[in-house]
């Protein structure tokens, strides 16, 4: 099993900055990619950013230039930096691991994202 506990969210105006947080523990092996989803209120989730365990990386258009995703193999930790932040970024952002060998996907519970106008 893999276990993803998210930290970082929280109150923030627009043009504000946040860093979200996710350690990952549990059966972590092989090759895998983590990132990050959102879901607001009313609508699907949808992919913010992925990082693979080689450091590649994608990211949903209406993010790019300006969040920011990053790894630490070592510590298994993913992080997405937002800046430029706007209201439309309020959300519930959850941390993904999607893991080859058993193609599977585990989640966390979600950290939640205001940005007030």
């Amino acid at each position: 099993q893999v276990q993803l506990v998210e930290s970082g969210g929280g109150l923030v105006q627009a043009g504000g900055s946040l860093r979200l947080s996710c350690a990952a523990s549990g059966s972590i092996f092989g090759i895998n990619r983590m990132g990050w989803y959102r879901q607001a209120p009313g609508k699907q989730r949808e992919l913010v950013a992925t990082i693979t365990s080689g450091g590649r990386t994608n990211y949903a258009d209406f993010v790019k230039g300006r969040f920011i995703i990053s790894r630490n193999n070592a510590e298994n930790t993913v992080y997405l930096q937002m800046n430029s932040l706007e209201p439309d970024d309020t959300a519930v952002y959850y941390c993904n691991l999607y893991r080859q060998i058993s193609d599977a996907n585990y989640w966390g519970k979600g950290t939640l994202v205001t940005v007030s106008s």
